[in-house]
């Protein structure tokens, strides 16, 4: 596409932010022309450019979408409610998301690019499907209505991506999750060997700017796993934040009920299936993301963690008693 034009929503979060550098940066990969990028969002973003401009729009008054696609020919949907209330994340999730694809279907957009989230899946353990393998069971408002969402999103042509657990730079739950559940059951959980899908935000943002720069004729219209194709053993994580000072080391081993033993003798705010998620088997065959997109995942979320990691030791409450460990 020629200067393609792009419209993202969530652009000033944790991914879309990633995203939106990504696309501004004139040595990303896979980049031929430089976009033009429509912000849409109820407050104007710092961020305003020749080539980045802001749109008022709100996904919960689906009327404030009308003409917000016009002449794009790139819908990056990236915008979602966390919020614990089911009713929120249905305003958000499901009806902003129908409103929005039917704005994009009625101004002829070429490409949509809808994300989820792999917790569509529920509790596991799972132990590497692939998207049609597994029968997603979410149990929050958010995974629910996230889950309900990717109709609409179909049904428009989207291509949606389902990455499994987010890290790097303004991650603000795995990364402070981990460490408190270190505070609260110091050891290798199960052995630590429990696989995860990880994927750094950098890593995703280059997969999504590279999906949206695909010719009109690519595959859509699918639900592709969007994880680093190699899962993350838990212990390997551990050990990597520890060596950069985020976290303790840990090296006792416990098997998994007596984890859970000492999970609930400590109050906090990780629940049980949130433990499970973070410790146990939850990885997803995500190969077919990659290919499609001709986009080299690169080495892994390891890898990424040294320039990850001023972050979080300056994010994590355990990190300011770590200075010995840098």
């Amino acid at each position: 596409m020629n200067h393609p034009r792009i419209v993202i929503t969530g652009a000033t979060g944790f991914i879309g932010s990633a995203v939106l550098d990504t696309l501004l940066d004139p040595h990303s990969a896979g980049r031929k022309n430089a976009p033009q990028i429509r912000m849409l969002g109820r407050t104007p973003p710092k961020r305003q450019s020749a080539a980045v401009t802001w749109t008022p729009a709100d996904l919960t008054m689906p009327a404030t979408l009308d003409g917000t696609c016009e002449g794009a020919d790139v819908l990056l949907h990236l915008a979602c409610s966390l919020s614990s209330n089911e009713s929120e994340c249905w305003a958000v999730n499901v009806t902003g998301t129908q409103a929005l694809m039917a704005e994009a279907t009625r101004a002829g957009v070429q490409r949509i690019i809808h994300l989820s989230t792999a917790a569509v899946y529920g509790p596991g353990p799972h132990h590497g499907p692939d998207v049609n393998d597994v029968r997603p069971a979410p149990v929050s408002p958010a995974s629910r209505t996230r889950l309900a969402g990717e109709t609409p999103a179909l049904f428009a042509g989207a291509t949606v991506l389902r990455p499994g657990l987010v890290t790097g730079p303004g991650d603000r739950w795995v990364v402070p999750a981990l460490a408190e559940l270190v505070n609260r059951v110091p050891a290798l959980w199960d052995g630590g060997n429990g696989l995860q899908s990880y994927i750094d935000v950098r890593d995703l943002a280059r997969l999504i700017a590279r999906l949206a720069a695909a010719e009109p004729s690519a595959p859509t219209g699918q639900v592709l796993h969007a994880s680093h194709p190699e899962p993350v053993r838990t212990g390997d994580l551990l050990a990597s934040l520890a060596r950069h000072g985020v976290l303790p080391p840990v090296t006792e081993y416990l098997p998994w009920s007596e984890c859970l033993q000492r999970l609930r003798a400590v109050p906090g705010n990780v629940s049980e299936r949130q433990f499970a998620l973070l410790a146990r088997d939850h990885w997803y065959r995500s190969d077919a993301v990659w290919h499609l997109a001709d986009c080299p995942p690169g080495p892994g979320p390891l890898s990424r963690m040294p320039e990850a990691a001023s972050f979080y030791r300056d994010a994590t409450p355990q990190a300011a008693d770590l200075s010995f460990a840098r």
